[in-house]
């Protein structure tokens, strides 16, 4: 085998522990790479794995393929339609964009959406049921390209919301706003949690703790769990390179919630309305970058 000829690290070469810095602002001059340290201890003690600049370009591409689905269900969205359309144009847009549909068969999942309605929390099967004037509904998608995911949804009117719509969604969307506000190094998972339930009790909601946020990017799911609900300053520190969901689950009643003889649908016990919306954040140097951004 022929040797390679050895590649000179520069002062302004990517740094080698896979940071995305430059290398002199990075490990230079340390015995030690600190951002490996930080990699194989994530791995280790908490089953993290940090994603590298290549990693997060390629969840933001995948990313941009679940807004674009998302754009368009918003677009095709009213009432009269049913449920098992909106899978059936998630699943073709995505597999028109050299995609797959992580849903699909996932743990037995029969469909490449969900897409839940009013009291429907979480994990709704598309199907024959049709959408009314007045309803709410969440449309989550996560498509895999080239091996990586990127999760994404969002809650939409069906024609014309009544003041109970409104309330739930507004007040589901400024929770994950507020969420991701507190997402930056030195933080920590509590503080997201601590964040979106403070918002939620303060306008009379309640918060979904049976379902959580969640690692993404070489998986569907990885550590860690992002909890909705918790206290400040505690839970794993945050740090650059983690990439995770935070997609609150809201209730405009109580937060008990059933799961229906499918073994997937989560209903509110009390038949309240529940709203959610999700991004996939990457926790950055001086913060966060949503990797599936949309206006909140």
């Amino acid at each position: 085998m022929k040797k390679k000829k050895a590649v000179r690290l520069g002062r302004n070469s990517s740094c080698p522990c896979g940071s995305g810095l430059k290398y002199k602002k990075c490990c230079l001059g340390k015995k030690r790479p600190v951002g490996v340290d930080a990699h194989i201890k994530y791995a280790k003690k908490h089953k993290i794995r940090l994603k590298t600049k290549a990693d997060i370009q390629a969840i933001r591409i995948a990313g941009k393929i679940a807004l674009e689905t998302l754009d368009r269900v918003e677009a095709y969205i009213r009432p009269g339609i049913t449920t098992d359309s909106i899978n059936t144009l998630v699943h073709d847009f995505t597999i028109k964009n050299g995609a797959t549909p992580a849903p699909l068969n996932y743990k037995g999942f029969p469909k490449s959406v969900c897409v839940s309605i009013n009291d429907v929390i979480c994990h709704g099967i598309p199907g024959p049921r049709i959408l009314q004037d007045g309803d709410i509904v969440n449309v989550d998608v996560t498509p895999i390209l080239n091996g990586y995911y990127a999760d994404v949804n969002k809650t939409f009117f069906v024609g014309n919301p009544g003041p109970e719509s409104l309330k739930i969604v507004r007040v589901t969307r400024e929770c994950l706003k507020a969420g991701i506000a507190m997402v930056r190094p030195g933080a920590t998972l509590g503080d997201i949690g601590w964040a979106i339930q403070r918002h939620a009790h303060k306008n009379k909601c309640s918060v979904v703790e049976e379902f959580v946020g969640h690692g993404v990017g070489f998986a569907f799911h990885e550590p860690p769990q992002v909890l909705h609900y918790g206290r400040r300053k505690e839970g794993i520190n945050l740090i650059p390179g983690m990439v995770f969901t935070i997609e609150p689950m809201i209730n405009l009643g109580k937060k008990d919630l059933h799961v229906l003889d499918d073994g997937w649908t989560a209903v509110t016990d009390d038949h309240s309305l529940s709203a959610q919306f999700e991004q996939t954040i990457l926790v950055t140097d001086a913060g966060y970058e949503s990797l599936t951004p949309f206006e909140l």
